[in-house]
């Protein structure tokens, strides 16, 4: 079989237009690697509050500590590496094009997003934590939806663009999850910390934000025709509408009600 300049070979597999640099990386050649991943994650989600309601609620808060801080870190590195190498290549915030280069500078953008897309396969570690502590309103179908969806995006992003404007999604995103990992791990260390998370529905509102900025950002690159290409500047537009709306919802539920019950007390 022969495939010309701008297609990938994997094995029987062809991918057009996927993006030569990325072929050969770790869960990245292989198709059948996010399917098997992602079945995995939904039989645990479908069969592991049934094993762990046998047992006993855990608190592990070292373990939870220690990967929230081990989160926050990686999402810092990748969010720094986004940065600077893109400032150093003199990227545009507005559009950026993928172009095939190896200089050191763009393949330290592409190790960083490939770092990006394993950091959605260790948060389904944060579902693991929900139902070895019995959090069971935590596993929501937005919470499920979310780590779902960003690990087939996410390879996505890998395998077809793994340099260009992709840099401005991933880097907000790792920004968002710096923090919120951050608050993840004040908050297991007890009640003398728990009481200074009072900022919690900010950082809800950071995520609406960053939804927000993630679609008009989107949509001005479908209008202007970037080059970064119209198919997935579409794609990764439409994919915060959702977002949107759950967390919005999410947000209204929790919090203005919240606030409605301290003013008629």
């Amino acid at each position: 079989m022969v495939s010309d300049e701008n297609s990938t070979k994997i094995g029987s597999y062809s991918f057009p237009f996927a993006d030569e640099r990325t072929r050969t990386w770790p869960l990245v050649e292989s198709p059948w690697n996010v399917p098997a991943l992602l079945t995995l994650y939904l039989l645990m989600v479908r069969y592991g509050p049934k094993w762990a309601a046998r047992y006993k609620p855990l608190q592990l808060r070292v373990p939870l500590f220690c990967h929230s801080l081990a989160m926050g870190l990686l999402n810092a590195h990748i969010c720094l590496e986004l940065f600077t190498a893109t400032r150093a290549l003199d990227y545009s915030f507005s559009c950026q094009p993928c172009r095939v280069s190896y200089s050191p500078h763009e393949m330290r953008i592409a190790t960083a997003l490939w770092w990006f897309y394993i950091s959605k396969i260790l948060e389904f570690a944060d579902t693991a934590f929900f139902i070895l502590r019995h959090k069971w309103t935590q596993l929501s179908f937005l919470h499920v939806y979310h780590h779902s969806t960003m690990l087939i995006l996410c390879w996505v992003f890998v395998k077809w663009k793994p340099t260009g404007s992709t840099f401005v999604p991933a880097m907000m995103n790792s920004f968002v999850h710096v923090i919120m990992y951050g608050y993840y791990a004040l908050s297991v260390l007890g009640p003398r910390i728990q009481k200074y998370l009072w900022w919690k529905r900010y950082l809800t509102g950071l995520q609406l934000l960053q939804f927000t900025i993630g679609l008009l950002w989107a949509s001005q690159l479908v209008i202007r025709g970037c080059e970064y290409g119209t198919w997935i500047s579409f794609a990764g537009g439409a994919y915060m509408l959702p977002f949107l709306f759950l967390f919005g919802r999410f947000y209204a539920q929790n919090y203005r009600v919240s606030a409605d019950t301290k003013k008629v007390t």
